[in-house]
């Protein structure tokens, strides 16, 4: 596994650095969660919500799903990387100020489709954190088109981080 990223340790860099994410938690109605990345800090608001901050270049898993009396209205999954200050990026609800959006999925079917692959990156004893951001395009791009995403190898793995040990 790759060892954090530059700036993981968020006693190395300031607030103004972190990427903020709002997290809602209203049963049956709203929920916002973190299916997988490295949190650098935690700010609890209220029993019903929360506000998760991640570094700059860490990777997380946004899930945003909410329901009305007659069922699923928004169902969605977004993997982000956040970014440094200064740099480019996209922006996306409860999310600030954004980040770079490697995959972006809504609706149920797809998005359980995302979780299976994270589920299979989970079973290969790799923590979809530190996954290739190229994969995560694929998976993407492939749902997006119709199509099943290729899984993660342990050799795509491998090489990934040889690439991030030569740059």
């Amino acid at each position: 596994m790759m060892a954090n990223p530059p700036f993981a340790n968020s006693s190395l860099c300031s607030p103004d650095a972190l990427t903020a994410v709002e997290l809602i938690w209203l049963e049956k109605g709203i929920e916002h969660w973190i299916r997988f990345g490295r949190n650098a800090g935690e700010t609890i608001i209220d029993r019903r919500r929360r506000v998760l901050s991640f570094a700059p270049n860490t990777v997380f898993a946004f899930v945003r799903w909410a329901a009305n009396d007659f069922g699923t209205v928004v169902s969605r999954i977004d993997i982000v990387r956040s970014v440094t200050p200064g740099e480019a990026y996209q922006t996306l609800p409860f999310v600030r100020p954004g980040g770079e959006i490697l995959l972006r999925i809504s609706g149920w079917p797809k998005v359980e489709r995302v979780f299976a692959a994270i589920d299979g990156i989970e079973a290969l004893g790799i923590d979809p954190a530190d996954v290739a951001p190229d994969h995560w395009r694929h998976v993407h791009n492939r749902l997006g088109a119709g199509y099943e995403p290729r899984p993660y190898s342990r050799d795509q793995h491998r090489a990934w981080l040889l690439r991030q040990v030569l740059s």
